[in-house]
């Protein structure tokens, strides 16, 4: 992708740092001044005055020098801090809900997993949040001061403007909550709050399989269905940021019944719930009771995954979301879409090339360029990584933004 132009303009001190530390982000390698100031386009004097904050701050490292052909002074190469300051993120899931402490590279410094949202109601999932990323501060000796602030990774919708969780059909107890305010309060952090699904998909972009990719679709799976969406190298969120909700794409008109009402949407007929009574409709497991709780169903779904006769309950599940996915890569245009979340590593054996042919052989761009999946190499906590890169993409940001809240007094936030 091709770097973003800084401006000799004086008032925009702000902006030219973000453009530099965005620029010495995507070269991992390191940049020296005199690159910076040609990817860039700032001022010799500017890309000084700007680095040298950025060391001063611990933003950026000196890492070696690069010895220039002929007779030319040997160049000194800036890198990324890891170690200058953390980010943590915080993916709240109905069966899980995971903190993890990330350097300045997105890398997992270290993570805990703490009680699950469908059986918490907010305030107290708030305060066990609170108390495990305090926990991680603490056990890996990082100074509290260093932390740039707290993400979190959320099913929505959401409402961006106000940090309130909003409706999430699966989490039935948790209407309008402010959970950005709340967890700013609780632990002093500047927070930011976005979908889980975008939230991934943001991992995926600053170090997952799609690093490389300027263009491509995260599909989320857990305990439900989600879509991040990546178009130039931005999230593209949509007027509310609430782009993504694609559970209701028809895929199966001999699939089970929505909450919507109708017949073979992709989001009910993926879910782990399903497929677990799919399962014990074939004799495969134990029926679930009526109310099963979603720890109950997920426990049942990874001994489900295990079992060889279990297969066609999974390859049929694989032929639904391949049929979601390549309509949203006809819509989009896109080169790849990455399949991850929670639920992925035990399914993506038997989905992955049922979804590779699919959008190898269906959607229409095959006629210009491939259409690519890939499963996720993040893991299971690919939504707390996202979590913590949110804070780090704002905190690198060429664009303005709002969703921060509070920055502390005693820390930097955002780059100052």
């Amino acid at each position: 992708m091709e770097g973003r132009r800084g401006t000799n303009l004086p008032r925009v001190a702000d902006f030219n740092q973000a453009v530099i530390l965005d620029a010495v982000r995507h070269a991992p390698d390191g940049l020296s001044r005199v690159e910076l100031a040609e990817v860039t386009g700032l001022s010799a004097q500017a890309v000084s005055n700007i680095t040298r904050r950025l060391l001063d701050r611990e933003l950026i490292r000196e890492a070696g020098t690069l010895v220039s052909v002929g007779r030319g002074k040997p160049r000194t190469l800036l890198q990324l801090h890891p170690t200058g300051h953390f980010a943590i993120g915080v993916h709240i899931d109905p069966t899980v809900t995971t903190v993890a402490l990330l350097d300045l590279l997105g890398e997992v410094v270290a993570s805990v997993r703490t009680l699950p949202a469908s059986a918490t109601p907010p305030r107290q999932l708030v305060t066990a949040i609170t108390e495990a990323a305090a926990g991680l501060v603490a056990s890996t000796g990082i100074d509290a001061g260093r932390v740039l602030g707290l993400g979190i990774a959320a099913p929505g919708p959401l409402d961006q403007g106000t940090g309130v969780v909003l409706e999430p059909p699966l989490l039935p107890a948790w209407t309008r909550v402010g959970l950005r305010e709340l967890l700013h309060e609780a632990t002093g952090y500047p927070v930011v709050l976005h979908k889980d699904a975008a939230a991934a998909a943001l991992a995926e972009l600053w170090r997952g399989s799609a690093a490389t990719l300027a263009d491509f679709v995260f599909v989320y799976l857990g305990t439900g269905l989600g879509a991040g969406l990546v178009s130039g190298g931005e999230l593209l969120g949509g007027s509310t940021d609430n782009a993504g909700e694609i559970g209701h794409l028809m895929v199966d008109t001999d699939g089970p019944v929505c909450g919507c009402g109708r017949r073979g949407c992709v989001g009910p007929a993926i879910m782990p719930r399903t497929l677990v009574t799919e399962a014990a409709d074939a004799g495969l497991l134990p029926r679930p009771a009526p109310g099963a709780g979603d720890r109950e169903i997920d426990e049942l779904f990874t001994a489900m995954c295990r079992l060889p006769a279990a297969r066609p309950v999974l390859e049929r599940s694989a032929t639904r979301l391949a049929r979601a996915a390549a309509a949203i890569a006809n819509l989009l245009d896109v080169r790849a879409v990455v399949f991850g979340g929670p639920a992925w590593d035990r399914v993506g054996h038997v989905y992955l090339p049922i979804l590779r042919d699919t959008l190898l052989t269906t959607t229409e761009a095959r006629h210009v360029h491939p259409v690519t999946a890939l499963g996720s190499a993040l893991g299971p906590d690919v939504g707390a990584i996202g979590a913590g890169c949110l804070v780090l993409e704002h905190s690198f940001s060429t664009r303005p933004s709002t969703l921060l809240l509070g920055p502390r007094d005693d820390q930097v936030a955002a780059v100052p």
